[in-house]
């Protein structure tokens, strides 16, 4: 006993022609037939029928159905909410540049069509694979540096909000443009090989929260970069992190500004306070090595 074809779409609201192209594709599992070669189906094919119907509502492929029998359901709809959430990011991009370029009177401008550009070239997929190069690039064979910016990554661009400033979007493609430059990945990589090649991160994390903490702590005492107070405190972070004034001086000289407008960019983006704690502490360590 089971449902004729004709029966099967009955019961499901789905046409024959429907019911045949899924069987066909072999979304739905091939049926039994009788002896004149009619398909049956069961139950079990009217279940598995509804389930197709919501899921191809939602938008999951056909080759994604057709592999359920190997995979969790659930692991099919999480791949699918993550692929339906990084459309939603693209669209929200294209919205916001959109908007704030119709919001201006007059013809858009070649600014305004530069940015359509740039966002109708940069996918989800696109911008991953920026973030992954840059922190192979920069990262290099360098355990503990590769290690560091691969928890950075999600920082290091973050998404527009949904109603962004002409500054936040800005911001966000002058970004995308500095972490595809080779010319300042190539610079990093130069500037911090010995650094990180004499640590290991958990060292490294270490010492910066000291670094920090005690930098952090003179600017709200408000202790002078050039004072005998401060001498002793650069002593501790100079101890800590395990570097001569020299060497630290060094770095400073050395240091590419770009990094530091990374981070000015990101702040924009997120419309968080700038500077940041970080980019205050290491102003006031630079102040008081070059005062002392």
């Amino acid at each position: 006993m089971g449902y004729t074809i004709g029966r099967l779409a009955k019961l499901t609201g789905l046409t024959v022609k429907t019911i045949r192209f899924y069987s066909d594709a072999g979304v739905l599992p091939e049926p039994e037939r009788t002896a004149a070669g009619y398909r049956l189906y069961g139950d079990q094919d009217r279940v598995r029928l509804e389930l197709i119907r919501t899921l191809r509502e939602i938008g999951v492929d056909l080759a994604t159905i057709r592999s359920l029998g190997d995979r969790e359901l659930r692991d099919v709809l999480d791949l699918h909410l993550r692929a339906v959430e990084t459309q939603i990011g693209s669209l929200q991009r294209t919205r916001a540049v959109l908007k704030a370029t119709l919001d201006r009177d007059g013809d858009p401008a070649e600014e305004d069509l530069r940015r359509l550009h740039t966002l109708g070239r940069l996918g989800a997929a696109e911008l991953g694979a920026l973030r992954d190069v840059f922190i192979d690039e920069v990262g290099g064979d360098v355990p503990a540096r590769h290690e560091w910016l691969t928890q950075m990554r999600e920082c290091m661009l973050p998404d527009l909000p949904e109603e962004p400033t002409a500054a936040q979007l800005d911001a966000w493609l002058e970004l995308v443009d500095l972490l595809a430059s080779e010319d300042f990945r190539d610079s990093l990589r130069r500037q911090s090989e010995e650094y990180w090649e004499e640590r290991d991160l958990a060292t490294w994390r270490e010492a910066n929260v000291q670094l920090m903490r005690e930098a952090l702590d003179a600017v709200r005492a408000g202790v002078e970069p050039g004072s005998p107070e401060a001498g002793v405190i650069l002593q501790r972070i100079l101890s800590a992190i395990g570097q001569s004034r020299e060497e630290m001086l060094r770095g400073f000289d050395e240091h590419d500004p770009r990094a530091a407008r990374l981070w000015e960019l990101v702040s924009i983006i997120k419309g968080t306070p700038w500077p940041a704690e970080p980019t205050i502490a290491y102003g006031w360590i630079e102040a008081a090595l070059r005062a002392q």
